[in-house]
């Protein structure tokens, strides 16, 4: 159901420079709307150019995106598979640049680096932009250099096939088929090339309840990997390094389980300084505020400098950054307790508008992805209760953790106001739109 975006991506693709009798195109629809009809027009318009593009369509979601990717491979053709979510824009000299690194006989896939195709839209995309630069140049640039196991991203990247089947194909046992074909094809022996310098455009979630989405599906989806595959990579033959870096990776979500109890045990902590004195509070606790905001803000500056011309213009939005990855906390920390209980769940595809420009809106569109009520009403519960620890802090003369008090609290109050505000504006939408349609139909009846 990709309506507004996929003649985009179906043009972007035919675009890209290659022989036409070595290019084989698949447009994978599991869609149960018009985008079906728009796909299979624009494939037809396709091939009446000489292009071998088709559109292959399923009626169930068996496997989700794996399942998708799955029936592709058993009728495709190709020696290499390129892979593009519906957002994505490739550009033309993408398969010229990445294909020639195969030539190494041990190279299984090759991922380049995301662009954003709408970062300057809201404060909520400038925040995911800086935090996708941040993950693939820091993390991508130096697990790829240093020979550590990274991930394809599940789209703008090619596979040499011949690893895919080694590795067992697509699986749609974890919510994150593109992290577990990895793992898989690296502990098979195959090695991943990360391409910084060659990006590939794409749109970033406009919404909060599709970044929270989102942000829920990947983490969940690397905690089921991590139980999955872990044990095998442990016991496998790799150096110690490569598996520490590994179970590093793997569990890193684990990290907003952490965080989700440092927010609802922050009280009793505020209390326990308010008799300790200035010199241990700056012995004790400035050390731990500078490594933990300090280190992750030099971590995005970092990337920023690498990419940017402008990147000092870009640090106004850091602290953002820091309360973002707070407020996320519960979404994610929920992600990872499911995974951890065996819970299972269907695969929820991000929505894309094609909202690109400031000018353009979401909430008039379809795939508006709705969120529990409740969950997005305790985020904001947990902002108010930061919103008292301040006011509690500043009446005892508890200065020194309230910057990190004030991070949390705008993190978790942005994040479920935002939801809430969202969801209300969509139904109000909605609303007025089948009120318009009424009035209308009874405007047209009277006139016949």
């Amino acid at each position: 159901n990709e309506l507004y975006v996929v003649e985009r991506l179906i043009s972007s693709t035919a675009a890209i420079e290659y022989p036409k009798d070595r290019l084989e195109i698949q447009v994978l629809d599991d869609s149960a709307d018009e985008t079906t009809q728009i796909a299979q027009r624009c494939v037809d318009e396709l091939r009446k150019e000489g292009y071998d593009i088709s559109c292959l369509h399923r009626d169930q979601r068996i496997g989700f995106k794996a399942g998708a990717l799955e029936e592709g491979m058993r009728v495709a053709k190709g020696e290499y598979v390129a892979l593009f979510d519906a957002d994505f824009v490739p550009s033309p000299e993408f398969l010229l640049k990445t294909l020639p690194h195969f030539s190494d006989e041990g190279v299984g896939m090759v991922q380049v680096r995301w662009e954003h195709l709408n970062r300057d839209y809201s404060l909520l995309t400038r925040i995911q932009a800086i935090l996708l630069d941040g993950h693939f140049v820091m993390e991508h640039g130096a697990r790829s250099r240093s020979g550590m196991f990274f991930n394809f991203n599940g789209t703008a990247g090619i596979w040499r096939r011949r690893c895919i089947e080694d590795a067992g194909g697509w699986q749609h046992d974890t919510l994150t088929e593109d992290l577990d074909l990895s793992y898989r094809a690296q502990l098979a022996g195959w090695r991943f090339i990360f391409l910084q310098d060659l990006a590939c455009p794409a749109e970033v979630p406009v919404e909060m309840n599709a970044w929270k989405s989102q942000q829920f599906r990947w983490a969940k989806g690397s905690m089921e990997t991590a139980i999955k595959l872990l044990p095998r990579m442990i016991r496998s033959e790799f150096p110690w390094r490569v598996k520490l870096e590994a179970v590093i990776h793997l569990l890193a979500n684990f990290s907003y389980v952490l965080m989700a109890i440092v927010a609802l045990l922050i009280f009793p902590a505020v209390l326990s300084r308010q008799d300790l004195g200035w010199y241990r509070v700056l012995v004790v606790d400035l050390p731990l505020f500078l490594a933990a905001a300090g280190v992750v803000s030099q971590f995005y500056i970092c990337s920023q400098k690498e990419l940017y011309l402008d990147w000092k213009s870009r640090l106004k939005y850091l602290p953002c950054v820091l309360a973002f990855g707070m407020g996320i906390a519960l979404n994610n920390a929920r992600a990872v307790l499911e995974a951890l209980a065996g819970r299972k769940t269907e695969f929820r595809r991000t929505p894309k508008y094609r909202v690109v420009d400031r000018g353009d809106t979401w909430w008039d569109k379809r795939y508006t992805l709705g969120k529990e009520h409740l969950f997005s009403m305790f985020e904001v519960a947990i902002g108010a209760y930061f919103c008292w620890i301040i006011r509690y802090s500043l009446l005892h003369g508890v200065y020194f953790p309230i910057p990190f008090l004030m991070l949390f609290g705008f993190g978790f109050f942005y994040v479920g106001s935002a939801s809430l505000l969202q969801q209300r504006f969509e139904r109000w939408w909605i609303s007025d739109l089948e009120q318009k349609e009424v009035v209308a139909k009874g405007e047209l009846s009277v006139g016949v």
